[in-house]
């Protein structure tokens, strides 16, 4: 029987044991000689030349199995001074380099997107940003453009139409891009074309001028409209690649480079999940995203964990930038991608595999069309996103109307303006919580939609 007295208080879960630190006497896993200085995974101690070997190997072996870069491309790099991007762009550094085993043969670019009026820097700060940012560009030696967020306004209406989708190269095709480049660098002779030439001048080659005091309050509007964090980070995204894709396009390069790491995308493919973007995780977070036509976008990246990334550059000084985000400092709740973020992040210091488990997944998904569509032409394309849309929903995909995205258009037949964001967003139902569908609620795929909206707030000629 109980007794009065008695306690019944469990004892205390015992936490699991620290990972085993490096020693004096333990050496490197790969080498058996050296003293480790990097441990990636629990055992798993490296040396400094073991450890660069074996991050390097990753870089060079995503881009070589792949085979989507040709020899003489031209590739526009992604950098927004992070530390994956930045790692990125050291590599390719390293790899045209002429010590390089094996050297890349590819003409690279990089392009900078000031985003300080969309994270609210003041123009002082950005200022400081922007020079730290020149100072970086201009050791590396690269041709190099800085585009302000604000320029999203002067973009084309041809950004919200997909370009005729070109094949991808096949690998006989690779092969004799190759073979043509060899043949071309003996003909010309060996170190003059080492680098294959291009039109670019290592340096600046500005997209234009500075923004406007009127640019930068529009933009800062165009937030300011959006509610939820969620929404603002989405829309950040979506001006971002357009203006990028924009970047690329006028000067003539064929591939972008970003630097999603294997941890951002693990994270990504969980966000997207919730955001109603599951049909689409394969060109979110895939190694290529052809959904632009002429434009693709390839992540080299995507088998560094930030972890391997941040061992990296602090071992080998690569230079980087602090530049504050749009969610920097907000709580774990502000937003479904920091909810996601502080969610995967917290698993993966419990259980180690949590991120490796959930990146091998989305490489197994695979990139097929919808019934109906795969013989026939390309049907209509996401104002935002440029996916195939997977519902009736007069020009927005389904995920990016549930996420509050915006896009940017200039009143194209079904595209969306940025004049007509506020108004589309004063006019979005409120859903009850009681019933998924509110009385008199604003149906996309009525005239009464986004069509209707499009008619009553098209911005003037000029």
């Amino acid at each position: 029987m109980c007794q009065a007295g008695e306690h019944y208080a469990e004892p205390a879960p015992r936490e699991p044991p620290p990972a085993p630190r490096p020693g004096r006497a333990q050496k490197c896993v790969k080498c058996r000689e050296g003293l480790p200085v990097v441990v990636i995974r629990a055992g798993d101690a490296f040396c400094r030349d073991c450890f660069k070997a074996l991050y390097v190997h990753k870089f060079r072996a995503m881009l070589g199995k792949n085979r989507l870069i040709f020899p003489g491309e031209k590739v526009l790099l992604a950098w927004s001074g992070g530390p994956s991007s930045s790692s990125m762009v050291w590599q390719v550094l390293e790899g045209l380099s002429q010590d390089s085993a094996k050297r890349l043969r590819f003409v690279p670019g990089v392009v900078y997107v000031d985003e300080g009026a969309a994270c609210g820097q003041s123009p002082e700060d950005r200022a400081k940003t922007l020079a730290e940012v020149k100072s970086v560009l201009q050791n590396i030696g690269f041709p190099w453009h800085t585009v302000a967020l604000e320029e999203v306004f002067g973009l084309p209406p041809a950004v919200l139409q997909g370009s005729a989708q070109e094949p991808v190269g096949t690998e006989e095709a690779y092969k004799s891009a190759v073979d043509s480049f060899l043949q071309q660098q003996h003909v010309l002779g060996g170190e003059q074309t080492h680098q294959p030439h291009t039109q670019d001048s290592p340096g600046p080659c500005s997209l234009g001028r500075s923004p406007t005091a009127t640019q930068t309050a529009a933009l800062c509007r165009l937030f300011d409209s959006v509610r939820t964090l969620t929404a603002k980070e989405e829309l950040l995204q979506t001006l971002r690649t357009h203006l990028i894709l924009h970047v690329a396009r006028v000067h003539g390069y064929s591939k972008v480079m970003t630097g999603d790491s294997c941890t951002r995308l693990a994270i990504k493919l969980m966000t997207n999940l919730a955001l109603g973007r599951g049909a689409f995780l394969a060109w979110d977070t895939g190694f290529s995203d052809e959904r632009h036509g002429d434009v693709v976008v390839v992540r080299p990246m995507r088998d560094h964990t930030l972890k391997e990334v941040a061992f990296y550059n602090r071992l080998f000084a690569v230079p980087s930038v602090f530049t504050p985000a749009i969610d920097t400092k907000a709580p774990e709740k502000a937003s479904i991608h920091r909810l996601m973020e502080a969610f995967i992040l917290r698993l993966q210091t419990q259980f180690p595999s949590t991120i490796s488990t959930v990146y091998r997944t989305s490489e197994k998904l695979v990139k097929a069309p919808r019934e109906g569509c795969a013989a026939g032409p390309v049907g209509p394309r996401c104002l935002l996103c440029l996916c195939a849309l997977d519902v009736d929903t007069d020009g927005l995909h389904l995920g990016c109307w549930v996420g509050e995205g915006v896009g940017v258009g200039s009143g194209a037949p079904g595209s969306l303006c940025l004049q007509t964001v506020p108004q589309l967003l004063e006019l979005r139902p409120r859903v009850s919580p009681r019933h998924c569908c509110p009385p008199r609620q604003l149906r996309l795929g009525q005239p009464q939609g986004l069509a209707a909206l499009q008619g009553r707030a098209r911005p003037a000629a000029g």
